[in-house]
């Protein structure tokens, strides 16, 4: 059976026994059941994927910057295609998070009387409360001790993680002149290795997926599924209007292109995109499409699709907002305008150092969800659809590199 057809297996058969089990929850044969030996399994998991998170990070989001700064010749090209992956990536993750406070998807939970835990609940607002002025936090940005905000990244540090790897990524280009050298080596090294790390934790995926859902329903009841049902609509309808509105206006606006036209030109890939859920294993079609149907130049195609194969990920940017907005819904953490622009800053910083390969943002969203106080079990929630999810933003993602190399390629048309 394959991978993605073991998780949805899993997260029915989770969610179904959950339901069950959810009717003799005062029972203490089940309380330790699930105590004892789900508990333990979802936790294994958690903690394979937020081991390997701070390498993760910072390996990615160096090597995505230094491959954007280090290309003499493409220096115009380079600032072309972060302008219009900044530009794209900022709608995308304005356009999820405006829908969630819009449908408000995660809402109409009593997560305190389901929890029977009021005084966790109690504490995770209260670490929502006491969160820092928007000016201190944009200060705190720049960190004074990069090594410890690598320490302390998993509470609340990640942020200014980030922007040190953005810096240092930037300036070991212009050091190295952009030749290869042991820290370039060393950097995709450790990329590799945590997506080996991440590779076998989702091998390991079906058993906890069946454990965490199990451990929500069995806690939450059959309320918990309708939400779940609504998010996954939420985040395609995100994806869709990306599609239909974004990258049409940009394609319209900024190249001359007829966006439909356009579209249905890439509709091959688009398939195998959604069929691998994977921007990596799309790239060799991308770069062959983007040559022989769309005519761009070779040396502008294959720039923009390579960087953009990691460092524009809108889709995955989308999913993020919108994911962490959703569990804090579910979890009734109200977040402040501040949290949220925290929260899309962070999705869009968060896509350059993603990994183009299933599952490659779950990391990044554990990390977004801890920084807003919201328990990294929620993934649970998420982890059994997560699948299909991934295979829609990955062909937003794919979509999204293939419309920035025509818009680079064409400069006459456009001024930018």
């Amino acid at each position: 059976m394959k991978h993605h057809h073991r998780l949805l297996l899993s997260l029915v058969l989770g969610a179904v026994a959950g339901l069950v089990c959810h009717s003799f929850a005062g029972n203490g044969g089940l309380q330790m059941f699930n105590r004892y030996l789900l508990e333990p399994v979802g936790q294994i998991f958690l903690r394979l994927i937020f081991m390997i998170v701070v390498p993760m990070v910072m390996s990615g989001l160096m090597l995505g910057v230094y491959q954007l700064s280090s290309h003499h010749g493409l220096v115009r090209v380079a600032k072309r295609t972060l302008l219009f992956t900044v530009m794209a990536s900022s709608a995308s993750v304005v356009i999820g998070v405006s829908l969630v406070n819009l449908l408000q998807p995660g809402t109409g939970l009593d997560i305190s009387q389901m929890l029977g835990d009021a005084a966790g609940v109690h504490k995770i607002s209260q670490n929502v409360a006491q969160a820092k002025p928007v000016v201190q936090s944009l200060l705190e940005i720049i960190p004074k001790n990069p090594l410890q905000s690598a320490v302390q990244a998993l509470e609340g540090e990640m942020l200014s993680l980030m922007f040190f790897s953005l810096a240092f990524g930037a300036a070991l280009a212009a050091t190295n002149g952009g030749k290869p050298s042991r820290w370039l080596e060393l950097l995709e090294e450790t990329y590799a290795a945590c997506l080996r790390v991440v590779d076998a934790a989702m091998q390991f995926a079906p058993w906890a997926v069946f454990a965490l859902v199990f451990q929500s329903t069995f806690k939450f009841g059959h309320q918990i599924l309708f939400s779940l049902g609504f998010y996954v609509l939420v985040v395609v309808a995100g994806l869709l209007l990306q599609q239909g509105l974004v990258y049409s206006a940009l394609l319209r606006l900024f190249g001359g292109i007829a966006p439909w036209q356009f579209f249905r030109q890439c509709r091959d890939v688009y398939l195998y995109a959604f069929a691998t859920a994977s921007s990596n294993a799309t790239l060799p079609r991308s770069l062959e499409l983007a040559e022989r149907e769309l005519k761009l130049r070779p040396e502008v195609s294959r720039f923009v699709l390579t960087i953009g194969s990691t460092a524009n990920q809108n889709g995955t940017a989308l999913f993020e907002g919108i994911t962490v907005l959703f569990l804090a819904q579910v979890y009734g953490v109200d977040l402040s305008l501040a949290q949220q622009v925290q929260v899309v800053l962070m999705s869009i910083l968060a896509g350059i150092g993603t990994a183009g390969v299933p599952g490659g943002s779950l990391p990044l969203i554990m990390i977004l969800t801890q920084q807003v106080g919201i328990p990294a079990e929620g993934m649970g929630l998420i982890l059994g659809v997560d699948r299909f999810l991934d295979m829609c933003r990955t062909t937003l993602n794919v979509s999204g590199d293939l419309v920035i190399a025509a818009l680079v390629d064409q400069p006459r048309q456009n001024p930018v």
